[in-house]
This record gives C-alpha cells, structure tokens and sequence, in this order.
C-alpha cells in the first residue's frame, strides 16, 4: 500500500510540474516588468499566471491524460494484489 501511494505522490508531482513550471517562469517575467517599469500593482500577476496555466494544460493535457490512464489501468490490472 506505500508502494501505491507513492506511485501516486509521484505521478501527481510529474502532472503538476507543467503548469507550475510556465506558471514560475510567467510570474518571474511579470516581476521583471514591474520592476523595470516600477509599476507595483499585485494584481497584475495573477492574470498572466492564469493564462500560463491555462495554456500549459492545453498543450500538455494529451500527455497528462496518457500518465493517468496508464497508471488507472495498472492499478486495475493488480487490483488483486492490492486487496491482500
């Protein structure tokens, strides 16, 4: 059983690292812009954020979806040694 939750844990990491990642990389840019232009606005952030995330899962939604399916049938193809 710590097997399993430890595939999960780690699957769940590997699907997330996208979307965190463009989301990482859209936030710094936007710092970068509000320092040099010097406009402090917090909001400013969270729309671009959004949009990276948005855009990560749409570009990466086929391969995350693979990830879970081969995981689901895995886990239902042993179900018989999970239930001892």
């Amino acid at each position: 059983m710590i097997a399993l939750g430890r595939q999960a844990l780690e699957l769940t990491l590997l699907l997330c690292a996208p979307m965190l990642g463009l989301s990482l990389i859209a936030g710094l840019a936007v710092s970068l812009a509000q320092a040099v232009t010097q406009i402090q606005d917090m909001t400013l952030t969270f729309v671009p954020k959004l949009l990276a995330v948005a855009l990560a899962l749409v570009i990466f939604f086929p391969w995350m979806l693979d990830h879970l399916v081969e995981f689901t049938t895995r886990i239902m193809g042993d179900l018989s040694l999970w239930m001892r």
